[in-house]
């Protein structure tokens, strides 16, 4: 493949996205089975496939599909919870008014047992029913974290002793999960195929005629045989699906564990959701999730989304005083604040929702709505096909064409005995439904599941959690990723490197002898005040930064500057916040001191906050006017510092007026902070280095036909750095528009012009939340598979909009991660690549599969037919049917769906979403090998008796019908390794590395002998003698040299499939 040329001009070449609406083959989608994407994708698109599929087991078909019916069950299921709650709520604030109304007073709150001032049932009930005159009662919620023996500031203890006892008292943040399904709930799910129904009692028959006409000692012979091997398959396909189960589950209940912080013992320490206890006190930030409930201790301009427990899509402001209550499950949409956590598990309303709510098997993916379309037509075709059998065997019986193992006549009209009549027509059924069983691949679709099984296991052990099924798949068809700078393709270690205070760059950044008392008073008072991150100073002076790499870098700076962090926010108070946000690119506080002296703080991107300022402070503490020439000497000190990949960061100030200041706390929470006029204090230049690694990772994503763009809200001069040192921009010649673009600029365009530019952008800089999303929906309309990484709340839209939205697992919201389909847990760009490696992997995995298990039913639907219809028999019986399904469906699955990506996978053009799932090398290799097999089995079928010089042997019919079996059995172990590598010679390449596959060779290899050689009643086999061994073997592995021979026959680049839909559509459109 020759680099990235190749792809830059579209996504795939000529092979426009149809969804987007550039193709002119409209008619495809008329397909039921042609969905391109199940993300975000109509009830009725999705009812419409399931009604279209031919399947002979709904049960296991459609196991690991959206459950249409369990949605709108668990929809009404969330009203009625809701309905109840607010009744509860009502019925309580109606109580309440009518005791004031009347002066009644409540009884004072009894004490609880125990440990603690205060009972489970009380708290409970006080947080549930959100009752907040009982908790003015206890004293506020000073006086409750008395009762639950919590310092507002420092939290609980948190040893060992501690939370045992808050557990004990309160319970654990845990709920009881539905247990999952048995294993013999899965057999009996495997049983359910109708085929193998019909099979049961085809057996039975066989059983009750056999024994009556043969006797019971060679009478049950067949039917048990049967029944037998029914059970096998079935056995066997249940186990496959039960390890299945439980990787979702394990799976399910990682997705479930949020990690997050809490204050205890003076420190911020990251707990599991499920270890935070009644009394802990937890920090929340925008985008977190309420992790239990709780009341607010202390917030700013704290807002949160309780839409999930409420249904309205409102946002409640909270306070301390008058809306102190937090609803776990609920998201915090803005501010940040502390809250006390008073209700855990089962004792809140999320808890028992939870608890109620079966476990997601995810939705369906349009690789499995696709296969359940080849499966659908294959289905038919084998319907046909035994049908066609059935009426041949049937005609030919009655005729009298149909010879005994003595070479007369099964049936003589007037003669044959009824009972064996009956038995005769019960065999040529058995075989006909057989055929059907082999015909149908019913597994077929849920190969998908089980590589993506798979797949999402061996994913997590690549720092990759996969959310929702589908991704997986996409990011094998992804064209572009556009990528965040920070933590993604930087490591997110800060360090200020570089600073200008008082307009004059200091020498040693992190020394504060040349700079003024006051100057540094200021200076570390908004630093301390203006940030989400914390301080602990242990008894041992070690000293502990938390918070956002950006905030630790400037705390810790802060910190040899000489700031003592507790001291100085104990000195003066936080009045106000406005807490840093994306769009704004700043965040401030008002803070009072305690001489009344207020001051208004800013810290932000370095020229946004600097063109707020009119001052700045010089080195004698005085305030100098910012003049024309000084700001242009700044900028050009942000632009340095910005192309050598430094982060600039202002921090400023300004004197406000305390009368000014709103008292009442209604109007303090609307109030904006007053950002002109500021005075600089200082500019730094955080340094983040490159990760090692992505160079590398960015070009092998070129190499493969996927474009990395980077899109952050950085100064440009940054991105631009970043860009050239990780790749992508190849060379400052590549840094202008529109290669090179701000966000403020892309989203002055027009639809058409952002659509017209959007594939030549690879470097977004200064880009809002929203850019990304104009971004993302231009790159779509284009028809490229877009994959996104965002951590903040604000990306959740472009997450969503995505084809894949990947989040972040250490810098990540929860609102974030929640809103996408995978989770990169290391924050890592080659984590990223990793994800697009299996994804390929997994279409490839699929297409191995299919072209085995097509080239498996081609070869037995003929060998059967025309055997059935020049002879009136079948080679192949019942039970050997079932084996070669078995081989063929359940553990050619296993061995196949499961091969480790290569790097051979990155060096071909993504899979395009309307690409042909069977391609011309796979239809060529089919044909070879199908057509070798049928060829040699149909000539030993025929001409087997002499040509294996059998002429004058006993038991010679049996003798070669065992040849045919066992030969067409080692054709598919041979076969197998083909499958492996379609379009490569070595087929051997990473074989051993493979333990499973290796493993179920063996199986097949040792099961196939034990069948043969000692099972010969079971499957009307005989054994065979070591020359018959060699030439069964010999058969089996021609289609080795004979695979490398097709693979030299070149094969056109138009698909197959694309001829057909050429001329329906020309038929379409004439007519």
């Amino acid at each position: 493949m020759s680099g990235q040329g190749q792809f830059n001009s579209s996504p795939r070449g000529e092979d426009k996205d149809v969804e987007a609406g550039t193709s002119s083959f409209t008619e495809y989608e008329d397909s039921p089975f042609d969905i391109t994407s199940t993300k975000n994708a109509p009830v009725e698109r999705l009812r419409r496939w399931r009604q279209a599929a031919l399947v002979l087991n709904a049960s296991r078909r459609f196991r690991y599909t959206l459950d249409l019916k369990r949605e709108e069950d668990k929809k009404r299921m969330l009203r009625k919870m809701r309905a109840h709650a607010q009744a509860i709520r009502a019925a309580h604030l109606f109580k309440a008014a009518a005791s004031r109304v009347n002066g009644i007073t409540s009884s004072p709150p009894t004490p609880g047992g125990g440990d603690f001032g205060i009972g489970q049932e009380q708290i409970v009930s006080i947080s549930r029913d959100q009752n907040l005159g009982a908790l003015q009662e206890l004293g506020g919620v000073k006086g409750l974290s008395g009762l639950l023996k919590t310092n507002l500031e420092k939290g609980i203890h948190g040893d060992d002793d501690d939370i045992s006892k808050r557990k004990s008292a309160f319970g654990s943040n845990t709920y009881p999960q539905k247990k999952g399904r048995s294993f013999w709930r899965f057999v009996w799910e495997a049983s359910q195929d109708l085929t193998l129904i019909i099979l049961i009692v085809a057996a039975a028959a066989s059983l009750a005629l056999g024994i009556k006409t043969e006797g019971i000692e060679k009478g049950w012979y067949d039917g048990i045989s049967i029944a037998f091997a029914v059970l096998l398959v079935i056995v066997v396909t249940a186990t496959s699906d039960y390890r299945q189960s439980l990787q979702f589950q394990n799976l399910n209940e990682e997705k479930r564990n949020i990690r997050l912080e809490v204050t205890r013992g003076g420190r911020r320490v990251e707990i599991s959701i499920y270890d935070i206890v009644v009394g802990d006190i937890i920090p929340l930030n925008i985008g977190d999730q309420v992790p239990a409930d709780g009341v607010l201790v202390a917030g700013h301009s704290l807002a949160v989304d309780e839409s999930s427990m409420t249904g309205e899509s409102k946002i409640v402001h909270k306070n301390s005083t008058k809306n102190p209550f937090l609803m776990s499950g609920c998201k915090v949409a803005d501010g940040h604040g502390t809250m006390l956590v008073t209700g855990v598990g089962v004792n809140t309303e999320w808890g028992l929702l939870m608890a109620s709510v079966s476990e997601d098997n995810g939705g369906e993916t349009p690789l499995q709505v696709r296969l359940n379309g080849v499966a659908t037509f294959i289905g038919i075709v084998g319907l046909t096909v035994a049908g066609v059998v059935l009426f041949v065997l049937v005609v030919r019986y009655f005729t009298g064409h149909t010879k005994g193992a003595n070479g007369a006549p099964q049936f003589v009209g007037g003669q044959t005995k009824f009972d064996h009549v009956l038995d005769d027509l019960v065999k040529i059924i058995t075989v006909a439904v057989t055929i059907v069983v082999v015909a149908v691949p019913e597994g077929l679709p849920l190969a998908v599941t089980l590589t993506l099984a798979y797949s999402m296991r061996k994913m997590m052990a690549d720092k990759a959690l996969v959310r929702r099924l589908s991704a997986c798949e996409t990011m094998g068809s992804a064209t572009t990723i556009c990528s965040d700078k920070t933590g993604t393709l930087t490591l997110n270690e800060m360090t200020v490197v570089e600073c200008y205070a008082g307009c004059q760059k200091m020498d040693l950044p992190d020394s504060s002898s040349k700079l003024p008392r006051t100057f540094t008073s200021i200076l570390v008072e908004g630093i301390a005040h203006n940030t989400t991150g914390s301080v602990f100073r242990s008894e041992s002076g070690e000293i502990q930064v938390s918070g956002s790499p950006t905030e630790r870098a400037i705390l810790n700076w802060a910190i040899k500057l000489g700031m003592n962090f507790d001291a100085v926010r104990s000195e003066s108070s936080a009045v106000h916040f406005f807490p840093f946000n994306s769009e704004q690119k700043r965040g401030g506080v008002a803070v009072k001191s305690p001489d009344s002296t207020v001051h208004v703080h800013w810290k932000g991107a370095a020229e946004i906050v600097l063109g707020s300022c009119t001052h700045y402070m010089d080195e004698n503490e005085s305030l100098v006017d910012m003049s024309g020439d000084k700001m242009a000497e700044l900028k050009d000190a942000i632009n340095d510092m910005a192309a050598r990949s430094l982060r600039c960061v202002a921090i400023a100030f300004r004197n406000f007026e305390v009368d000014k200041i709103p008292t009442d706390e209604d109007q303090l929470s609307r109030w904006v902070l007053p950002e002109d006029d500021l005075v600089l204090l200082a500019i730094v230049g955080i340094k983040d280095p490159c990760r090692p690694g992505v160079k590398n990772s960015v070009l092998l994503c070129q190499q493969a036909g996927v474009k990395v763009r980077m899109v952050t809200g950085d100064n440009i001069q940054t991105a631009k750095a970043i860009a050239l040192e990780c790749g992508i921009l190849a060379s400052d010649s590549d840094a202008s528009e529109p290669n090179l673009i701000e966000g403020k600029v892309f989203r002055s365009y027009s639809e058409e012009e952002r659509d017209r530019i959007c594939e030549e952008i690879s470097v977004m800089g200064r880009s809002s939340p929203n850019d990304k999303l104009l971004l993302v929906q231009s790159l779509k309309r284009k028809g490229h598979v877009v994959a996104v990484t965002g951590d903040g709340t604000n990306d959740a839209p472009a997450l969503h909009e995505a084809d894949i939205g990947l989040s972040m697992g250490i810098q990540g919201t929860e609102v974030a991660k929640e809103k996408s389909d995978i989770i990169i847990l290391d924050d890592n760009f080659e984590s990223v690549v990793k994800v697009v490696r299996w994804g390929r992997s997994v279409y490839a995995n699929i297409q191995k599969f299919i072209q085995f298990q097509l080239t498996v039913n081609v070869a037995a639907l003929v060998i059967n037919v025309v055997a059935a219809i020049s002879s009136g028999d079948v080679p192949l019986t019942a039970v050997q049917l079932l084996w070669v399904n078995l081989i063929m469906d359940t553990l050619g699955a296993l061995a196949l769906a499961t091969e480790p990506p290569t790097d051979h996978l990155m060096d071909r053009a993504p899979v395009g979403r309307r690409e042909p799932l069977i391609t011309n090398i796979m239809w060529r290799n089919l044909f070879v090998q199908a057509m070798y097999q049928v060829t040699v089995l149909l000539v030993l079928n025929f001409r087997g008796i002499s040509i294996l010089h059998l002429d004058h042997k006993p038991n010679a019919e049996r003798v070669k019908n065992t040849v045919i079996f066992n030969a067409f059995v080692i054709c598919q172990i041979f076969n197998e390794f083909n499958a492996r590598k379609p379009d490569e010679f070595n087929i051997f390449q990473g074989v051993l590395r493979n333990h499973l596959f290796v493993g179920i060779i063996c199986i097949t290899i040792v099961l196939q002998v034990v069948i043969v050689e000692f099972l010969g009643t079971f499957a009307s086999t005989i054994k065979l003698d070591w020359e018959m061994w060699l030439i069964s073997i010999g058969i089996g592995s021609i289609s080795w040299p004979l695979a490398v021979i097709g693979k030299c026959i070149p094969v056109p680049e138009t698909p197959v499939s694309q001829y057909f839909r050429i001329n329906r559509w020309r038929r379409n459109s004439s007519g």
